[in-house]
């Protein structure tokens, strides 16, 4: 299946379905690794929105959530300035974060967030990410707990991702077509 957004040409890439399966067995994993603790769980908009609200759905153990809100990308071009549009809300000091990202690709905007949580005090950090792209990797993340899929180095759109602001009510993931 295939579609247009915005004069560019998208192709079915993961269906809701998977998509869906994979937030269950993440939410199995951090309501196992988090059992005596109430972590906060941070999302980063706006891309997070569909996956966060979904994965917290899975989430039985008492847990606090918090947005935060950084841009990078123009079109489909990530840009190289990091800005922070809305910041942390909640005191994290001596707690346990979950840091809940749509996708990693450079992981330039990670790496600025966890040097602006590491100020904060956590008593530790985990990143969970529904999509990864390994090969675009700029930086190393040891504390990467939590991936939903590893895609290659495709722009994608759908499931909270977006196209110049289009695409991001769609509930399955769609790539870019050459």
């Amino acid at each position: 299946m295939k579609l247009q957004i915005d004069k560019k040409e998208f192709g079915l890439m993961i269906e809701h379905d998977q998509v869906k399966k994979r937030i269950r067995l993440i939410g199995t994993q951090i309501n196992v690794s988090y059992e005596k603790q109430v972590p906060v769980f941070i999302g980063v908009l706006n891309g997070c929105f569909l996956f966060m609200a979904d994965l917290m759905k899975e989430i039985d153990i008492a847990a606090e959530t918090c947005f935060i809100k950084l841009a990078s990308y123009q079109g489909d071009q990530q840009q190289g300035e990091i800005k922070e549009i809305i910041g942390l809300c909640v005191d994290i000091k001596d707690r346990d974060v979950i840091i809940v990202e749509d996708i990693i690709d450079t992981g330039n905007t990670l790496h600025y967030l966890l040097e602006k949580i590491k100020e904060h005090k956590p008593a530790s950090v985990a990143i969970c990410s529904l999509l990864l792209k390994p090969a675009k990797l700029q930086h190393t993340f040891p504390n990467l707990a939590f991936v939903g899929f590893e895609i290659p180095d495709e722009f994608v759109v759908g499931y909270g991702m977006d196209y110049n602001g289009l695409g991001r009510n769609l509930k399955d993931i769609y790539k870019a077509c050459d």
